[in-house]
């Protein structure tokens, strides 16, 4: 069952569902779907750069079991947080729901991290947190904008296409992660001037 639910935060399907929106948000505005893709970009930078210091440097926070956020309850949150919202945009209570449902599944996708060993209880609760931060940055410049993406019910067909399309795949970014990172922190450290 812990596979499963972590691979709803499988980058392969989160980002697939998360630029699907995109192209659906920007049917109705642009620069939200450009403003989504933003901040999703932010997170999965923010997550990369610690994974990135932890594998090249052994960066991490000793006294908080800290090394690296938890890229897939960073995207789940965020993800599902956000499509659930624009999903059921329009119906206050729903979107409500929608809101909970994408923040718990988020909460589950970093729960089957820890119990499959993959990441510490600290990791998962910073992915979480940042997910549901890219998540309210976003669904508050949506609130404002006051825009309500066009054909939900066909977008909702087109996002479980994709979802099942993508659902069960992976790319093997942790191992990219792990290989090169040592070398990109030394070309980084050796290009910055010594400073006296």
């Amino acid at each position: 069952m812990w596979s499963e639910i972590t691979s709803l935060g499988d980058a392969v399907l989160t980002l697939s569902v998360a630029f699907a929106c995109a192209i659906w948000l920007a049917m109705s505005n642009r620069r939200l779907a450009v403003l989504w893709m933003a901040c999703l970009a932010a997170g999965v930078a923010f997550v990369g750069i610690t994974k990135v210091l932890h594998a090249g440097l052994g960066v991490e926070i000793e006294g908080m079991d800290l090394r690296m956020i938890s890229g897939h309850a960073m995207l789940a949150t965020a993800v599902w947080t956000v499509t659930a919202a624009l999903l059921l945009r329009g119906r206050r209570t729903a979107c409500v729901f929608g809101i909970g449902a994408g923040l718990a599944l988020g909460a589950a996708t970093g729960a089957a991290r820890v119990l499959d060993h993959s990441h510490t209880v600290a990791e998962a609760v910073a992915g979480w947190l940042t997910g549901a931060l890219v998540a309210a940055v976003f669904l508050r410049a949506c609130a404002r904008a006051g825009v309500r993406p066009a054909r939900p019910l066909r977008a909702a067909m087109l996002l479980l296409f994709v979802s099942t399309l993508a659902y069960g795949r992976s790319v093997p970014l942790q191992h990219y992660i792990d290989e090169h990172s040592s070398g990109l922190c030394a070309r980084i450290i050796a290009s910055v001037p010594e400073v006296l």
